[in-house]
C-alpha cells in the first residue's frame, strides 16, 4: 500500500470523527445543563465508570474532572460488582458510559445506584436504553457510524463520549472560576505548576551562604567574600540593613578605572540601590525581573533587612525556565 492510501485512510477517519462531532454539536439540549447541575450540587465524589473503550474513556474523564477541580476518580463496574460498589456513596454522582446503554456490567449497577441515593448521569449512543431511561440526566453521544471501515471498532463513539466529557469539564471549571494556579496545584510535577507555584523562598541562598560585607572592609578582601560565596556578587550591609550590592559587573568597572582594591572602601564603588525582590514572590517573577534589567541576581528582603540571595542559576535548576 502506498504513502497517498495511508494519507487517504487518515483523512477520511479524521473526516467521518469530525462529522461525529458536529452531529453530536446539534444534538446537545438541556440534559447537558441538568448534568452540570447535578455535578455542581454534588456533595461527594463524581464515580466515573464503564466497560471496555468506554471504560477507558472513562478513566480519562475522570482524570480531567480530578485536575480541573471536581474530585474523581473511575470505577471499573465489574469489580463494583464484586466490592467496590463499597466506594460509593449517596452523595456521589456516578457517570456511567456505554455505547449501546446496554452493557450487562454497568446496567447491573443501576438498580443499585438508585437504591443507593446516589445521582446519575448517563452517557450513550441510545435516548431509550436502560441507562438513559434510569439516569437523572442522559447525555447522547450517538454517532451515525464508526470510522472504522466494519463499523465495529469503537471510534467516532469514543471520540464522542471524550469530547462530552471534556465538554462537562470545561463547563465546570468555567463555573468555579478555576484559576491557572488552582490547576498548577493539581500538577505540581509540571513545568506549569514549577512556575505558579514555586515561591522565591523556596530556593533562594540563606544564612551562611549569604555573601555579606561591611561597608568599611576593602574591596579586596569583598571579593575574598564573593569568591567564597560563589554568586557573582556581595552584599554590603550594616546590621542585616541592605546598604548596597558589588557584582561582578561593579568589578570590570572598578578594573577600568583603575580602583586600589586594597585600600579603596567597598562603600565607594558599590551599587547603594539594588533590585530586590520578597520571598513571597513567585520564582517566576524573580525570572521576569532578572530578565528585564538584564541581571543574574536579586537580594530578597524583608522591608530592608537582608534575608536571602536568588540567582539566575537557581531558578533554571528549578526548572522554572
Amino acid at each position: 500500500m502506498s504513502n497517498k492510501n495511508y494519507l487517504s485512510i487518515a483523512k477520511r477517519t479524521f473526516e467521518l470523527e469530525i462529522k461525529s462531532l458536529q452531529t453530536l454539536e446539534k444534538t446537545l439540549d438541556s440534559q447537558f445543563e441538568d448534568a452540570c447541575n447535578i455535578l455542581l450540587a454534588c456533595t461527594g465524589r463524581v464515580v466515573v465508570t464503564g466497560m471496555g473503550k468506554s471504560g477507558h474513556i472513562g478513566n480519562k474523564i475522570a482524570a480531567t474532572l480530578a485536575s480541573t477541580g471536581t474530585p474523581a476518580f473511575f470505577v471499573h463496574p465489574g469489580e463494583a460488582s464484586h466490592g467496590d460498589m463499597g466506594m460509593i456513596t449517596a452523595e456521589d454522582v456516578v457517570i456511567a458510559l456505554s455505547n449501546s446503554g446496554e452493557v450487562t456490567e454497568v446496567v447491573t449497577l443501576l438498580p443499585l445506584i438508585k437504591r443507593l441515593g446516589a445521582k446519575l448521569i448517563g452517557m450513550s449512543g441510545n435516548n431509550q436504553s436502560t441507562l438513559a431511561l434510569a439516569s437523572d440526566a442522559h447525555l447522547y453521544t450517538g454517532v451515525e457510524s464508526e470510522a472504522c471501515p466494519l463499523n465495529l471498532a469503537p471510534t467516532s463513539s469514543t471520540t464522542a463520549q471524550l469530547v462530552m466529557g471534556d465538554a462537562l469539564a470545561i463547563a465546570l471549571l468555567e463555573d468555579r472560576g478555576f484559576s491557572a494556579e488552582d490547576f498548577a496545584f493539581s500538577h505540581p510535577g509540571g513545568s506549569l505548576g514549577r512556575k505558579l507555584l514555586l515561591k522565591v523562598a523556596d530556593i533562594m541562598h540563606t544564612g551562611d551562604e549569604i555573601p555579606a560585607v561591611s561597608p568599611s572592609v576593602k574591596v579586596a578582601e569583598a571579593l575574598m567574600e564573593m569568591t567564597r560565596k560563589s554568586l557573582g556578587m556581595v552584599t554590603i550591609q550594616n546590621d542585616n540593613q541592605l546598604l548596597g550590592i558589588f557584582t561582578d559587573g561593579d568589578l570590570r568597572r572598578a578594573i577600568d578605572q583603575n580602583v586600589d582594591f586594597k585600600n579603596t572602601p567597598i562603600e565607594t564603588v558599590m551599587h547603594s540601590h539594588p533590585r530586590t525582590i520578597r520571598a513571597d514572590m513567585l520564582a517566576a517573577q524573580a525570572l521576569y525581573q532578572m530578565e528585564e534589567y538584564k541581571i543574574t541576581s536579586l537580594v530578597v528582603t524583608d522591608i530592608d533587612q537582608v534575608i536571602g540571595i536568588l540567582h539566575l542559576h537557581d531558578i533554571l535548576r528549578a526548572g522554572v525556565a
